[in-house]
C-alpha cells in the first residue's frame, strides 16, 4: 500500500509513518497543500491522508482540486475541526472520510483499510465491536449468539455508531444521520433508551455510552 500524507506538523508526520511502516506501509509526503496536491495529480496512491489546515492550499481545496480532475482516490481528512458543519464542509469538498485530532493510531490504521477496501468492492459484509456482530447484508445484529430485536430505527442508530466506533458521535450528528431534517428534540432520547434496552440491558457489559452534552459512543472495554 503506498498512502499520501499531506500534513504541516512533521512531529504527527513522523508518528504516523512510524506506526504505518510496521505493517510496511509506504509513505509520501507534502508539507502544504501545493506540494500535496501535486503529488496527488502526477502520482498513484491506494489513499490520501489530508490535513485542512494546510500552508498555501488548504485541504479542502486540494480535495475539491483532485475531485474537479477526475481523481478518484479516497481521501481521509485529518482536523481538529469537528463541528458537524466543518465535517459537512468536507464532505461537500469530496473527502470519503474524516477522523478528529488527537486520534488512536489503531482507529487511523483501520479507516485506511476500510477506505482501501471500499475503493475495491471489498467492502465488509460485517462489523464487529466487542462481542456485538452487525450482519450488514441481513441487518441483524448479535451479542455472542443472541439476535437482538431491533426496529428499522434501532437499526440504524446502532449502525450509524458501529461506523464511527470507537469515535464519539454527537447528538446532531446522529439526528442527521437517522431522521434528517425531520426530528424533534425527544426522539433520539426515546431512541437511544430502546437501543439500549435490546444492546446493553439483557448483558453484562454496556456498549452504548453517554458522553455529556456531546453525544454516544459504541465501544467495548477491550
Amino acid at each position: 500500500m503506498i498512502v499520501l500524507m499531506v500534513e504541516d506538523d512533521k512531529v504527527l508526520s513522523s508518528a504516523i509513518s512510524d506506526y504505518l511502516a510496521l505493517d510496511n506501509i509506504e509513505i509520501d509526503y507534502a508539507f502544504n497543500g501545493e506540494s500535496g496536491l501535486k503529488l496527488a495529480t502526477q502520482n498513484h496512491y491506494d489513499v490520501i491522508l489530508l490535513d485542512i489546515m494546510l500552508p498555501k492550499l488548504n485541504g479542502l481545496t486540494v480535495c475539491q482540486t483532485l475531485r474537479q480532475r477526475g481523481i478518484s482516490t479516497p481521501v481521509l481528512m485529518m482536523t481538529a475541526r469537528d463541528s458537524l458543519d466543518d465535517k459537512l464542509e468536507g464532505f461537500s469538498a469530496g473527502t470519503d472520510d474524516y477522523i478528529t485530532k488527537p486520534f488512536a493510531m489503531a482507529e487511523l490504521y483501520a479507516r485506511l483499510y476500510a477506505l482501501i477496501k471500499r475503493s475495491k468492492g471489498q467492502v465488509a459484509s460485517k462489523l464487529k465491536i466487542d462481542d456485538l456482530t452487525l450482519d450488514l447484508d441481513k441487518h441483524q445484529a448479535y451479542r455472542d449468539d443472541t439476535l437482538l430485536e431491533l426496529s428499522p430505527l434501532s437499526w440504524k442508530l446502532l449502525l450509524t455508531l458501529a461506523q464511527h466506533s470507537p469515535s464519539v458521535v454527537s447528538k446532531e450528528e446522529l439526528e442527521q444521520e437517522v431522521w434528517g431534517e425531520e426530528t424533534n428534540a425527544n426522539n433520539l432520547k426515546v431512541q437511544i433508551h430502546k437501543l439500549r434496552q435490546s444492546v446493553d440491558k439483557p448483558f453484562n457489559s454496556p456498549l452504548i455510552h453517554a458522553v455529556p452534552r456531546v453525544g454516544f459512543v459504541l465501544k467495548g472495554d477491550n
